[in-house]
């Protein structure tokens, strides 16, 4: 086989792998509207419960995609909350379960990371095992009200999550 030859049937081989890993790329992220009725979910739900707070959601790579700040809120409820959320996201896991795993390991790398948080108050977005984002809220009289208000905004789209 020639030269020439040599290329095209390289070629063609490399198209066909590349053209079967494209399918498996394929992947669901979290949608800006999806997003927007989980954050305003949650600030309404605490809103009612009588709690001033601040929302953040973020995406799969824990992007900042809704930041809302409530009415009469602290200034650290903006930061608490997407510190929430990215914790939250990267390690895939409720915020407030950090605390735990720090008690077990106190010298654990990632209390040094910019943007970490033992915080309570934010829960991983799922679309079936795969986590593509987070919820945080901050600003509620503790983590566990801050929780339930996420809660309720990530169930207002629960059908949109498969």
């Amino acid at each position: 086989m020639n030269s020439f030859s040599t290329r095209i049937a390289l070629a063609i081989v490399g198209c066909g792998i590349a053209g079967g890993a494209e399918a498996q790329i394929a992947r669901k992220d979290l949608s800006i509207d999806t997003a927007l009725v989980i954050a305003t979910t949650a600030m309404a739900d605490c809103k009612a419960k009588g709690f001033a707070v601040s929302v953040a959601v973020v995406g799969r790579n824990g992007e900042l995609l809704v930041h809302l700040r409530g009415d009469n809120t602290g200034p650290h409820t903006m930061e608490n909350s997407f510190k929430k959320a990215f914790t939250s996201r990267t390690f895939r896991i409720p915020s407030g379960e950090m605390e735990d795993r720090l008690k077990k390991n106190p010298a654990m790398g990632a209390q040094y990371l910019t943007g970490f948080t033992t915080g309570r108050g934010a829960l991983p977005i799922k679309i079936g095992e795969d986590t593509v984002g987070a919820a945080g809220v901050s600003g509620a009289p503790g983590g566990d009200k801050d929780e339930d208000c996420v809660k309720v905004g990530i169930s207002k789209v629960a059908d949109q999550l498969k």
